[in-house]
């Protein structure tokens, strides 16, 4: 161990050389120091350190490595290098993603019954018996790997470096069911779009519209940032958000909810896709189907008064909209002629 005042790059220099030597007793030492320094360095030491952290998180051993990653990611958001700190965190979560699935078949395999929560409760020596050390450490990391993925995917450069975005979806979509629902976080950042064309059609005026969506968190956001721009643009009727929800939306601070600062917005539109399924607020900008080659959305008066909190999921993600064009009229006839009422509308 280094001598005298630990720093954070003391500490990792300290932990990178006890876990090249697989000297146990002394990389669980400097682990511990390394999680104590790091709230102590300044965005300087933390930008030219974290890379070097990201670079051996391979080697590190099950046990501590999602912590590290969860460190890495506290890194970038102070300023470390997303993109050269990305890769390594991402092919951790793979590899979690992974283990999780091997912990729940071998789970289902001998005995079933419930999924323990790795939240709520610490594994027990029955569990590792049962499931294999690294299932086990794979499963109870989960929350660690999805909070590390979660702070480098907020940045645009590292989703659209993202080779391998599909297979993460498919396996986050599958440990999220096996566990009911979980990686919420996960599986709505990786499914974020970035640089996306959207053709948006309001039927009460007969008008449609070419956007371009990057960064959006959920559909909640995506509203209010379309009732800003064609509301509060005066391309269509209605009540627009204020400027500081929309601003909230794209890069500006929000209160929290049920806060005094909290940026309460109602509902402009009823959101449905071509074929009139509704789009939920609560879902996400890629549920939203895509008619020959680009994703359709048909806007259509509220069916009932809702309101929510303006502001982003993730909230270090900038949200963009741009309205790049408004669509000739025989254009947005021709779109409007290939959608389907509202299902609303027709009863169901």
């Amino acid at each position: 161990m280094n001598s005298g005042q630990a720093t954070f790059t003391s500490a990792v220099t300290d932990f990178e050389t006890a876990v090249r030597a697989r000297d146990a007793g002394a990389s669980g030492a400097a682990f511990g120091l390394l999680q104590q320094t790091f709230h102590d360095a300044d965005d300087t030491e933390l930008a030219a350190v974290a890379p070097r952290l990201a670079e051996f998180l391979p080697e590190v051993p099950l046990g501590p490595r999602a912590v590290v990653a969860v460190v890495i990611g506290a890194a970038v958001e102070r300023g470390a290098d997303p993109v050269v700190c990305a890769p390594t965190v991402l092919a951790g979560v793979g590899e979690a993603l992974a283990g999780a699935e091997e912990f729940a078949a071998r789970w289902a395999a001998t005995g079933g019954g419930d999924l323990p929560d790795p939240e709520r409760t610490d594994p027990e020596d029955a569990v590792f018996d049962r499931v294999g050390q690294p299932a086990t450490e794979a499963w109870w990391t989960l929350p660690q790997w999805e909070m590390a993925a979660v702070a480098v995917l907020n940045h645009k450069p590292v989703r659209v470096a993202l080779a391998d975005r599909t297979a993460l979806i498919d396996a986050a979509e599958r440990v999220g069911d096996a566990t009911g629902g979980g990686l919420k976080y996960l599986r709505y950042m990786l499914a974020v779009l970035d640089d996306e064309p959207l053709v948006v059609l309001h039927r009460g005026t007969g008008t449609g519209y070419r956007v371009r969506i990057s960064g959006l968190g959920d559909n909640f956001q995506l509203h209010t940032l379309l009732a800003g721009e064609l509301v509060g643009g005066g391309h269509v009727p209605g009540d627009a958000p204020e400027a500081a929800a929309v601003a909230a939306c794209r890069s500006g601070a929000s209160g929290a909810p049920g806060t005094e600062g909290a940026l309460d917005t109602t509902g402009s539109f009823d959101l449905a896709a071509a074929d009139g399924t509704r789009v939920w607020n609560e879902g996400i900008p890629a549920d939203i189907p895509a008619v020959e080659g680009v994703r359709v959305l048909v806007l259509d008066p509220p069916s009932y008064a809702r309101a929510w909190s303006a502001g982003r999921l993730f909230s270090h993600m900038p949200g963009e909209l741009v309205l790049e064009a408004v669509l000739p009229a025989e254009e947005a006839a021709g779109w409007l002629a290939r959608t389907a009422p509202a299902l609303s509308a027709r009863g169901a």
